[in-house]
């Protein structure tokens, strides 16, 4: 388990991080999400140890991860931009990892190479950039870490290989304790993967919640209300988040149980209405706009 302490990390005049606090299960995929700039990188820096928090603390497994190399061993770090060493084949980094994390998987990465097409003795800098990113990830897999953190994993990844990582964290966690963290700005690849979801805005987070559970509390709903009053009171009665009204038809996120929420709609008499499935974008763009991170305030 990890747990994050009202952790705090600025640069010079900026506050990247905001007395953050969540808490991530093992056994499960968190991602991590977030509106631009709002600290997702640097989170996982702080998580890996790479970065030294102003106050708060990061525990894995109980543990301090700042300068604590118990704790350390029991992660791995995937920066966003693949990084090797000068004039490196996919074997030299494999040897290296061999030497950083004991349990490392050699015969797994081999085998992971050939299926994927990946020359062992090829230097990686004649290497696409989605390549190189595959190379990365089969390391990081295969350091045989409990805690895997990925900063845009994903980002350069042809579809099919988005699919084929996804199955492969899959396997992982069914195979073995294996606990992925995934940033991303991308918020449909993480939707179909992650059991766990942290949104973070301006250095602080809105929320941690299960995916499931999250979309349960969040409704959306398109109705035909004829009378003006009862569709105000809707209003007054519900927690919205965002409403769009073009001619008759009114579109209404709200929070609440689903059984509260069409109760409201149905005591309102609509000539027609019906709750329709919520994405993780529309979850992300509706709290987001809760807090000042409005779109239309972004258009000139």
């Amino acid at each position: 388990m990890i747990k994050i302490e009202d952790v705090s990390k600025k640069f010079d005049d900026i506050m990247a991080l905001d007395h953050v606090s969540a808490q991530i299960n093992e056994k499960s995929i968190f991602g991590l999400v977030g509106t631009n700039g709002a600290g997702k990188s640097t989170l996982l820096r702080v998580m890996s140890g790479v970065l030294k928090p102003e106050s708060g603390r990061v525990l894995i497994d109980e543990m301090p991860v700042w300068e604590n190399p118990q704790a350390k061993e029991r992660l791995c770090f995937l920066a966003d931009t693949a990084w090797f060493f000068p004039n490196s084949t996919p074997e030299m980094m494999r040897d290296y990892y061999k030497i950083v994390y004991p349990e490392f998987m050699s015969g797994r990465f081999d085998d992971l190479l050939a299926k994927f097409d990946l020359d062992p003795k090829r230097k990686l800098a004649t290497f696409s950039k989605g390549m190189k990113k595959q190379v990365s990830v089969l390391l990081g897999i295969c350091a045989n870490t409990q805690y895997l953190f990925c900063d845009e994993t994903f980002d350069g990844l042809d579809p099919v290989m988005r699919q084929t990582v996804k199955s492969l964290f899959a396997a992982e966690i069914m195979n073995r304790k294996f606990t992925p963290v995934i940033a991303s700005h991308s918020l449909r690849e993480i939707e179909d993967i992650c059991d766990h979801i942290g949104l973070l805005h301006k250095g602080g987070i809105l929320f941690a919640k299960d995916l499931d559970e999250m979309k349960l509390g969040i409704h959306k709903i398109q109705c035909v209300i004829t009378d003006h009053e009862a569709e105000k009171r809707l209003f007054e009665e519900l927690e919205v988040l965002k409403q769009e009204k073009r001619g008759s038809l009114l579109t209404v996120i709200a929070r609440g149980s689903y059984d509260e929420v069409l109760g409201r709609i149905e005591e309102k008499q609509p000539l027609f209405y019906e709750i329709l499935p919520l994405t993780l974008e529309e979850i992300f763009i509706s709290e987001t706009e809760v807090v000042g991170y409005d779109i239309k305030n972004l258009i000139f």
